[in-house]
């Protein structure tokens, strides 16, 4: 696949039009960029069973320190794949829950590339030990 290309019903097509002058712009280059940062997807398929409470994402996920949850969160708020609900309760509790966005990329490619990471894990991993000796 080329820079710009596209996939329309499973079949490639050429550039899309404004991905021929800005690169930086284009659809795929967006999409992929979901994936740039090693928590993202952790968090949003933590949240893939439901609303979850920060600490109980915290929890669930393991390993992860306050800060960079706290950086995932908004980046995935801003991409519009997360939603941040507040309950007016005495203490507040607030929960994160996937959008309809969010519902879309977990249960299609993140789920389609977490089905070919257990066909092909070990090919992968030992082709990068390989690649170190």
């Amino acid at each position: 696949m080329r820079d710009g290309d596209t996939m329309m019903g499973g079949e490639m097509t050429g550039p899309e039009p404004h991905c021929q002058d800005f690169v930086a712009d284009c659809r795929l280059r967006a999409a992929t960029d979901l994936f740039a940062h090693t928590w993202d997807p952790v968090v949003l398929a933590a949240l893939r069973e439901g609303a979850r409470r920060r600490r109980a994402l915290r929890t669930a996920i393991g390993g992860i320190s306050d800060k960079v949850l706290t950086e995932s969160l908004r980046r995935l708020l801003a991409s519009g794949l997360l939603e941040r609900r507040a309950h007016p309760e005495v203490p507040p509790r607030v929960e994160y829950a996937l959008t309809g966005l969010g519902r879309s990329l977990v249960e299609g490619p993140m789920a389609v590339l977490g089905r070919w990471a257990v066909e092909h894990g070990d090919e992968l991993l030992e082709a990068q030990e390989r690649a170190q000796e």
